[in-house]
């Protein structure tokens, strides 16, 4: 039995102080949001002012280090201050009685409740997919601008320094405010219903984790007005070229630091919910796979971002408290740089991808109605990632003058890991054969993601060979390595993952024939883009550079043309996603006839989830085993027939 949808905003629980009526100045939201901001950027400008007045220095009104503490501290601390993020907390640190709980800020019940702080993860959710979608939407178009200047040799439309600009740009959009955070979107939304959990351990820290978001993809974007550009130097921001860029660098470590932070945050709040707040009877080993895969990303995410946050910290002092961590004449290490930011961005690569392969193996299950084959080696071989995704990071140190005795250690442990990762492309095999096969869009998806990651890892071990890796490095083999990693293999795993929850999320259907014209278009625009710079990259051609030579130009002219199909493409899915969501077809409760608990419940599920606390009593993927379910709700009834 479905649970019903809830018509109140609450049960009102819990004694507090009574809420008022506030004006448009003093309630939470973004006009008090804009004061608040101006407010805390203010006292930033007076605090760097009266230190430097006290000390001496000259000029007290040094406006780049007004910038960074009043801009790109304070500022976003007002702004959040503003939106309310902090409100309840603040109340409790104060003594005073707490705001009372009447859950008006959890749920959506109009289009506005997306414009706040909300403490409900369906919410959260969909603000991570919308918000990060935009940010994926701006890098491709930075993307589209770059590839116009690479079309044909020399100097079109640009300098190098813009040049460079829109690249790093591009990629740290990309990473740090699409890829990574878009999964916590999709988990926000689905984790707790599979886990038969009202909500998130932390639903405050969970609204504040996302808030984090906006502010360190617009400190990205802001670089651009900055005197002297953005910041140019990659989403890697070797030290020391780094502090010796214009001032738009610093918008990188501090957008780093906010989008870090998030990354911590929502880390945390999955292991407490994962751990506590299961359903009875759902032990480790009923989870569904996208629960495993969450969870070790997470603690991969707890692990390793403190590193990349100390790196960008020390590039940082380095550039205005004049230290000389990675400055060599002032007996800084440069290649300490790279150690500490490896040892984060290497494990961060399976940040990216580890929920991708819970998403795949929940679709595969579903839509060939088999089980999945290797349940618990599928689930200990993401262990394995995470423990040995700490051991491989100074492969990208191989050309960088690392210690000699260090490179087959790290040439093993690289082509080590591979090792997990093939367990799961055996496993998705194994049960597709012979199965039922649905080719609907998330499945096209799935298949697609397999064929181009099984490239990308493929010339992933090419690059983990020392003396392959010396002639490759720095070279376009590298930049079609990672887009078959981060494009073939997660942005697919994401376009699944949204068309298969799509009808959860919104109560409507997709359009089909969209979504398998999306896919199509995708698919092969992709691999006419990238997979050519193979080739160019194996002869030659170097990467980070905006001109190249003439026996390149017929290839990069055929990328190029390709890129822009390929960004076409997102507009389908826009396209799609809108319409459908505003008039599509109202979506069954489970129309992919799925045993996992979050079609168990209404299309789209219930403001707390569910009715009644589920009982878990079998496995998650049990489809063709007779008799066999799930979770009963319901005094033992349950709406799934595992043999269909």
């Amino acid at each position: 039995m479905s649970a019903v949808e809830h018509t109140s905003h609450g049960l009102g629980h819990g004694a507090g102080a009574p809420p008022h009526r506030r004006g448009i100045f003093t309630r939470p939201g973004f006009v008090r949001a804009a004061w608040c901001f101006a407010l805390f950027f203010l006292i930033g400008l007076y605090l760097v002012a009266g230190i430097r007045w006290f000390a001496g220095w000259d000029p007290v009104y040094d406006w780049n280090i007004i910038v960074l503490v009043g801009g790109l501290v304070m500022g976003p601390v007002g702004f959040l201050l503003g939106l309310g993020a902090f409100d309840y907390w603040l109340y409790y640190l104060s003594g005073r009685p707490t705001l009372a709980e009447d859950h008006s800020n959890h749920g959506a019940y109009t289009w506005k409740d997306y414009f706040k702080v909300n403490t409900d993860h369906k919410v959260i959710g969909m603000q991570y997919l919308v918000t990060t979608f935009v940010f994926f939407i701006l890098g491709g178009l930075m993307a589209m601008l770059f590839r116009a200047e690479l079309a044909q040799p020399g100097m079109q439309f640009m300098d190098t320094q813009t040049y460079n600009g829109l690249v790093s740009v591009h990629a740290a959009l990309m990473i740090f405010v699409f890829m990574v955070p878009v999964f916590a979107g999709l988990a926000n939304f689905a984790v707790p219903l599979m886990l038969g959990a009202p909500d998130m351990a932390f639903p405050r820290l969970n609204a504040l984790s996302y808030w984090f978001l906006p502010i360190a993809g617009t400190m990205f974007l802001c670089s651009f007005l900055a005197p002297g550009g953005a910041f140019a130097t990659g989403w890697t921001s070797y030290a020391p070229l780094a502090s010796q860029q214009p001032f738009g660098q610093i918008f990188f470590n501090m957008g780093v630091q906010w989008a870090g932070a998030s990354s911590i945050l929502t880390a945390l709040n999955f292991l407490v919910t994962i751990i506590t707040m299961r359903a009875p009877g759902m032990t480790f080993w009923r989870m569904p796979l996208l629960v495993w895969a969450n969870f070790t990303t997470s603690m991969l995410a707890v692990v390793a971002t403190p590193f990349i946050a100390g790196s960008q910290f020390f590039v940082m002092f380095d550039r205005v408290l004049h230290t000389s961590f990675f400055i060599p004449k002032g007996g800084g290490y440069v290649l300490g740089y790279q150690h500490i930011f490896w040892f984060y961005s290497h494990p961060a690569v399976y940040i990216m991808i580890l929920p991708g392969f819970g998403i795949i193996s929940e679709i595969i299950s579903v839509m060939s109605r088999k089980p999945i084959f290797g349940y618990r080696l599928m689930a200990i071989s993401l262990l394995g990632i995470l423990v040995l995704g700490f051991s491989v990071w100074a492969h990208h140190l191989f050309v960088a003058g690392m210690a000699d005795w260090l490179r087959v250690p790290m040439m093993i442990s690289t082509l080590l890991i591979a090792v997990p990762t093939g367990v799961k492309i055996f496993s998705w095999l194994a049960t597709l054969w012979e199965g039922r096969i649905h080719l609907n869009t998330p499945m096209l998806f799935a298949l697609g993601f397999i064929s181009t990651f099984v490239i990308g890892g493929l010339s992933g071990v090419y690059l983990a060979s020392v003396p392959i890796d010396i002639h490759a490095s720095d070279t376009y083999f590298v930049v079609a390595h990672i887009h078959y990693v981060l494009f073939g293999g997660s942005v697919m795993t994401v376009f699944a993952g949204v068309y298969y929850w799509f009808p959860k999320m919104t109560g409507r259907m997709y359009n089909e024939r969209l979504g398998k014209l999306h896919f199509w278009i995708t698919f092969v625009s992709f691999n006419v883009t990238f997979f050519p710079m193979h080739w160019v990259g194996l002869v030659g051609m170097p990467r980070r550079v905006a001109d190249y030579s003439q026996r390149f130009a017929d290839l990069n002219l055929v990328i190029s043309i390709a890129s822009f199909v390929l960004g076409a493409s997102i507009l389908i899915f826009l396209y799609n996603v809108v319409t459908s969501w505003a008039r599509g077809p109202i979506a069954e409760a489970n129309p992919w006839r799925a045993m996992t608990l979050e079609w168990q419940v209404s299309s789209p599920p219930p403001v707390f989830n569910f009715d009644e606390i589920p009982q878990v009593v079998g496995g998650p993927y049990e489809y063709g085993v007779p008799g066999a379910r799930h979770a009963i709700l319901s005094g033992g009834t349950t709406p799934v027939e595992a043999g269909a």
